[in-house]
This record gives C-alpha cells, structure tokens and sequence, in this order.
C-alpha cells in the first residue's frame, strides 16, 4: 500500500531576553551550573511569578510576523509533570488560552511554494538540565543544572501541513529565519536556543482520516530533523505493512545510529492536569500595544528578498541566498553601499565571504575582513592593481590575518603587472621556448591558445594583467 506522510511540528524557541521569564536571574548560556537561580525559579514554598513584559511583547512581535491573532486576554496554566529537572512539579505554560492563534508561513521548495498554517504560539519557561555521562565527578550519578529554569520560551505549533521529511526542514529553517529578522531568537540549535519535536503519522494515500502518531523528541539541527523524520516514516510503513499497529509514543532520535527509540509512552493533555495559575492574573493586551510593536516590525526575509531582486536587479537565487540569514543580508548591503556593484559584491559574498564563514564555522558579525575592507578589496580589481586570482588570494590572507588588502599588497608585492613593454618580453620568450604549440596554434587548434595565457600567468605568478596577456598573445601569434 502506498502511505502519505503527515508532519507537525512543535518548535521551542529561546527568547532573547535578559532575564528569566517570572524572576529576573540571568540567562547567559553556559554559566557555571546553578548559578543564575533564585528561590523563583527553585520553586521555594511562598514565593511568587512576575511576568516578563519584554518576553510577552517578544511574543506579540512573533505573532504578527506569522500574521496570525493576538489574544486580547490570555491566561497561564500549570502544567503538571515530574521530572528531577523540574524543582516545582510544574511547568507555568498556557494551555486553553494562548497569546496567539492562528497565522502560518510560506515554504519554497522544489520550484513550487506552500502555506504552512500555525495552530498557535503561546509562552512558558523552560525546565532545567539533566547531565549524565563519563565526565562527570561521579559518572554512576546524575546531576542537574537549574540555570535553564524559568528561562522565557515560545512554543509554535504548525498544524499537520507536511507531507515531508524535507518540508519539515525546509519549514524549520524558513521559521529560524524570521525569528532571527525579528530579534527574538538567536536561533542557535546547538545551544539549544532553537529546539524541535516533530510528531509524524501515515495514512493510505488519499484517505482524510488521520494515522496513529508518534512524536520524536528534541531534535537539534535541521539535518536531524530531517533524518530522524525520514526514519520514522520507513519504521512505520514497514509496521503497517507488516500487519502491526503503530502505538502512540513518544521516541528519542539517535544520531548516531540513525534511528529512533522509544522514550514513553505519549501523554495527552489530560495527564498533564491543567489548571489556571493561581499566581498570576489574566493577560490584558490593549490594541495600542499591538500596534505599536507592528509599527516597530523590521523588514521580514521575503519582503527583503523582493527588494534585493528589484532594487539591486540580483538573481532570485542571489537574493535567496543572501536573505536567508539576516546577519549576511546585513553584510551584504553594508558592502554595496561602500562599493555600488550589487552583482559583484553578491558574488564574492557567496563565494569568498560565506566559504570562508563556514570553514571558520564565524557568524558575519564576525568576519574579520569587514565589509569595508571587502569594498577596498574590489575596488582594487577596478583599479587595475589586483587580477581577481590573486585578490582571492589577497582576501585568505586578509581573512587569516585581519589585515587590510592594501597593507597585504604592498607586503607581499602582488601589484597586478600592468607593464605592457615587460609582458610583451616575457610572452616572446614563452612562444619562442615552445615553437610545436605555436604551430598547432596557427594551424588552427584554438585551444592551444589557453596553454600560453596559463604559462604566462605561471611565468607571473599570477601577477599579469588577463586583459594584456591575452592581445599580446594574438598580437604575436597572429
């Protein structure tokens, strides 16, 4: 029988604020453990939550990019579970009321684009950490960092739209990119910042009713989402096949082994218990404060792709590329209006610039050849002092050493030979030591002629000017 895949995802996403979520201890990632806590966050008898504004209007900023509806009034719930990371026994999330309904984003994929529609997205704090392993002072314990307690999260929930393993990844990084164009998430997946369960049923093809599904936890890089969903798809159709039932679980995804396993068996709503804070009143968002955060919205990943594509006439591939992280987009247009060439800059910007970032494993922000110097650079090929060879050359180095391109120039000497009497002398002597290519070249084999521009850029190394090379050798072979 053939099956049809059917995917929601349910993403965690770290806010960037300052302080936690109902208490003001900070939230900087890898702090020694347990020390960013306070009776809040431990659970302490008699303490109290207070909301973090700047986590809610974070919420409220996500939720008009998604374009979806902001509740007027919301309400924070318990969430009952117990797990040693947890000091209360409960999660404060929202349940029956959340903050958003609704909305969705558009994923590109194969030529073709599709409406993903969002359930809802509503706040909760984090539970802390269990840490087991060899390393440890004891490796037969386990122990627990509380830092991450408390710290601000929001759940967005996508309806069950996928259909795809690779729409799956396709949607988790299109959402990464939005709610890094909008400053709420740093969207770092090692870290944990941005984390990821996906819950993935089949069905026979055409039927509308929906399959038994599973749920697979805390997936933490777009890679494994799209393995550990792969997976599960082929588990479950050879257990449909196979004559078995799928049982509703919830799984662990192995990455090294490439498999999935059970965790627990999967809870329902029921058996968390909800109930209504106590401790906290409902949330009241007036209409002004919703419109005040969409008059603060920046430009979103798809209105500033358009604009790169009609105002600096880039490819839509160029435009996709640079727009997809807002940190390279920055970069990108820094450079352009310090060298106005956008095609030029795009190419070294994808080439050059992003080779290097990802073998550094660098953000933009910290490229050490800024786009100032990647301006001076091109502008030095304009100029006639560098080929494009060696300004690749000229830009490891700047790379390597953080050091300007005409600093590296004049150190090394690689000023572009532009001496046309010099190449001519230099050319005559190549011909002359290599008479048999010169006559299969005048007896017509063309391709011959790209054997002496290499040995006269060998002879220079690299330094000759493409352009002089190239009508001197025709002046004198022809």
């Amino acid at each position: 029988m053939e099956y049809e895949s059917v995917i929601g995802l349910e993403v965690h996403a770290q806010l960037l604020t300052k302080s936690k979520l109902f208490c003001s201890c900070a939230t900087v990632f890898q702090a020694d453990p347990n020390e960013q806590t306070c009776p809040v966050c431990l659970g302490m008898p008699g303490v109290l939550p207070v909301l973090n504004c700047q986590a809610v209007e974070f919420a409220i900023r996500t939720g008009l990019a998604m374009q979806g509806k902001i509740a007027r009034v919301s309400r924070f719930a318990r969430k009952n579970y117990f797990y040693p990371d947890l000091p209360k026994g409960y999660q404060i999330s929202q349940y029956e009321e959340p903050l958003i309904e609704g909305g969705g984003l558009t994923i590109d994929l194969n030529g073709s684009s599709k409406h993903i529609r969002l359930i809802r997205i509503h706040l909760e704090e984090d539970a802390g950490k269990s840490i087991h392993g060899e390393n440890l002072a004891d490796p037969t314990k386990s122990y627990i960092d509380l830092n991450r307690t408390g710290v601000p999260l929001l759940e967005i929930v996508s309806a069950p739209d996928l259909r795809s393993a690779e729409e799956a990844k396709t949607y988790l990084q299109k959402l990464k990119t939005i709610l890094e164009y909008i400053e709420v998430c740093d969207g770092n997946m090692e870290e944990g910042s941005l984390r990821c369960d996906a819950n993935v049923s089949l069905r026979p093809r055409g039927a509308q009713e929906f399959g038994t599904r599973t749920e697979i936890k805390n997936l933490n890089s777009f890679r494994n989402v799209q393995r550990a969903i792969e997976y599960e798809i082929e588990r479950q159709a050879e257990v449909l096949e196979s004559g078995g039932r799928v049982v509703q679980e919830t799984r662990l995804f192995d990455a090294n082994r490439g498999v999935t396993q059970p965790m627990r068996s999967k809870e329902e709503a029921h058996d968390y218990r909800y109930f209504p804070e106590p401790d906290l009143v409902p949330l009241c968002i007036d209409q002004e404060w919703i419109e005040g955060v969409r008059q603060d919205l920046p430009e979103l990943p798809d209105a500033r792709r358009q604009r790169f594509t009609t105002h600096y006439g880039l490819p839509d591939y160029d435009a996709e590329v640079l727009t997809a992280s807002k940190a390279l987009a920055d970069y990108y247009e820094a450079a352009v209006r310090l060298y106005n060439q956008p095609k030029v800059v795009s190419n070294w910007v994808m080439g050059e610039v992003r080779r290097a970032l990802n073998r550094q494993h660098h953000s933009p922000q910290q490229a050490p050849v800024s786009p100032m110097h990647l301006a001076e650079l091109l502008r030095l090929i304009d100029e006639g002092v560098l080929s494009g060879k060696i300004a690749k050359t000229v830009f490891e180095e700047m790379y390597r050493t953080g050091k300007p391109a005409p600093a590296i120039v004049a150190e090394q000497g690689l000023v572009q030979m532009t001496d046309s009497a010099a190449l001519e002398g230099i050319v005559t002597t190549i011909l002359a030591d290599n008479a048999s290519q010169v006559a299969d070249y005048r007896a017509g084999k063309q391709k011959v002629f790209g054997f002496f521009v290499g040995q006269t850029m060998k002879a220079t190394q690299g330094k000759a000017n493409p352009a002089l090379v190239n009508a001197l050798l025709r002046k004198l072979l022809n």
